[in-house]
């Protein structure tokens, strides 16, 4: 586990809309080994992360096209221009939790090179045949060690380092495939104590979104929302928390038995997009009862269980995504990546919570 970190100093080249800054010192490559593919199995990509800097560099990696672990979204899929649906997973995210398995570490003049099997990740069968563009993810969050500033002031610098796209021919049988991980049964919910928590947890998101949704009618844009959103559309964000705060579906699941192996370090949570069914990791178990932000817990900690899974049910219910990760990075988002992502929702609601609820 990271016991002290601080915020990496990265040389930009040029100015970014939001937190993130490009950097001459990263530069990515991807390559296919074939832009004719008919077989959609052999449908792999290969992206090489260059350190061009002086030091090293430490990179959160899920998310992005670092991660060859856990099926989230390393690319942007289109097909003659329009997006191709994700089917993988959206993934919650700990940085006090995470350990150096969550990161890649890539040395001053070093290489990482990563494969990518992307057949199980999109829904390529509604989308048939034909030309697809694949954009890697590259907006990386950057941590490095230090003795000077303590776990609890974690932040981690946000970069864009620009990429080459790969448009790919795919034919063939394009079925959806079943996602590739180790899977493995772990029901940790047979507890009733553990069910009792995620129930009350789930009453205390809904109960947020509820809140969130009503400051932003009674207050409009004022500097709270502006500070989270800058120039959405107040309609656009009240829609989201409204549709957390009537979620009602009698299929989605919300459980803790991970059976896709995905609760590795530092892991709260995650969403399996084709479902929407809903997971949380054992170390949500630490959470505290949103009430606790009455009494002493920080907003910017993301450690209340409601804003946790009212993250989640933004995925569910409102498809957003994993952007950047820490309330103080989510304020840097431009407009538009402010709107769809989901950690955005959670610290604005549980500071709302803060500023109304006590």
């Amino acid at each position: 586990m990271f016991s002290k970190l601080f915020v990496a100093i990265v040389c930009a080249s040029a100015a970014l809309a939001g937190p993130f800054k490009r950097t001459s010192n990263l530069s990515v490559n991807v390559a296919a080994p074939s832009t004719d593919v008919t077989l959609l199995d052999n449908l792999k990509l290969t992206a090489s992360v260059t350190n061009n800097g002086l030091e090293s560099v430490k990179i959160l990696k899920y998310g992005t096209i670092l991660d060859d672990g856990l099926p989230t979204q390393s690319f942007g899929v289109t097909k003659e221009g329009a997006e191709v649906p994700f089917t993988g997973i959206r993934v919650q995210v700990s940085l006090t939790d995470a350990d150096d398995s969550a990161y890649v570490v890539i040395p001053a003049g070093e290489t990482v090179t990563v494969s990518h099997d992307v057949s199980s990740l999109f829904d390529f069968e509604s989308a048939g045949a034909g030309a697809f563009t694949f954009e890697p993810r590259t907006n990386f969050q950057i941590a490095a060690e230090s003795e000077e500033v303590a776990a609890a002031f974690i932040e981690h610098d946000a970069i864009q380092v620009t990429a080459n796209k790969v448009d790919i021919h795919l034919s063939g049988e394009l079925s959806k495939r079943e996602l590739k991980l180790n899977k493995r049964t772990r029901d940790t919910c047979t507890n009733a104590s553990q069910k009792s928590f995620i129930d009350a947890a789930y009453s205390e998101a809904r109960t947020l979104a509820s809140r969130a949704a009503s400051y932003i009618s009674s207050n409009g844009a004022d500097s709270l929302f502006t500070s989270y959103y800058k120039t959405t559309s107040t309609t656009t964000v009240r829609n989201v928390f409204t549709n957390v705060a009537n979620e009602n579906s009698s299929t989605r699941t919300l459980g803790c038995a991970d059976t896709l192996g995905a609760c590795t370090s530092g892991v709260i949570a995650y969403t399996i997009v084709s479902n929407t069914n809903m997971v949380v990791c054992s170390i949500f178990f630490n959470e505290v009862a949103d009430s606790n932000l009455c009494r002493g817990t920080s907003v910017a900690s993301r450690n209340a269980r409601g804003g946790t899974i009212l993250h989640e049910l933004t995925h569910a219910t409102s498809g957003t995504s994993d952007i950047i990760y820490g309330c103080s990075s989510d304020q840097g988002l431009s407009a538009s990546n402010a709107a769809r992502n989901a950690d955005n929702y959670n610290c604005f609601s549980t500071q709302v919570f803060a500023n109304t609820g006590c």
